[in-house]
């Protein structure tokens, strides 16, 4: 089991950067793919970016490719988020998850633990 907590939301003008951090404790965390995932007001919970257990492969949203890049650090148990260029129809709460299986999911039902999310607000 993998308990996630993560950081690093706030209030940005458009253009600006923000990186998120995930933070996991529990011994298996380097079992787990996460990803990240958005939840706008008033709409469904959306993928955003995905990494595999060793870090070598990721995956986007077409919103966040070429923005957002995620990495992870399986010493101090971190996922990070950096999100560039950042607009206003990026505000949501983001939330990190941890899921098995053979690739990382780009779906809710991949991932089989959550954090609480962090919220990012982002003003033209």
């Amino acid at each position: 089991q993998v308990q996630l907590v993560e950081s690093g939301g706030g209030s940005v003008h458009s253009g600006a950067s923000l990186t998120l951090s995930c933070a996991a404790s529990g011994r298996t965390f380097r079992d787990y793919h996460i990803g990240w995932f958005r939840q706008a007001a008033g709409k469904e919970r959306e993928f955003v970016a995905a990494i595999n257990t060793i870090g070598y492969s990721t995956y986007y949203s077409n919103s966040a490719d070429g923005r957002f890049t995620i990495s992870r650090n399986n010493v101090e148990n971190t996922v990070s988020l950096q999100m560039n260029s950042l607009k206003p129809e990026d505000t949501a709460v983001y939330t990190c998850a941890a899921g098995g299986g053979l690739l990382p999911a780009t779906t809710r039902s991949g991932y089989n633990y959550w954090g609480q999310g962090t919220q990012v607000t982002v003003s033209s």
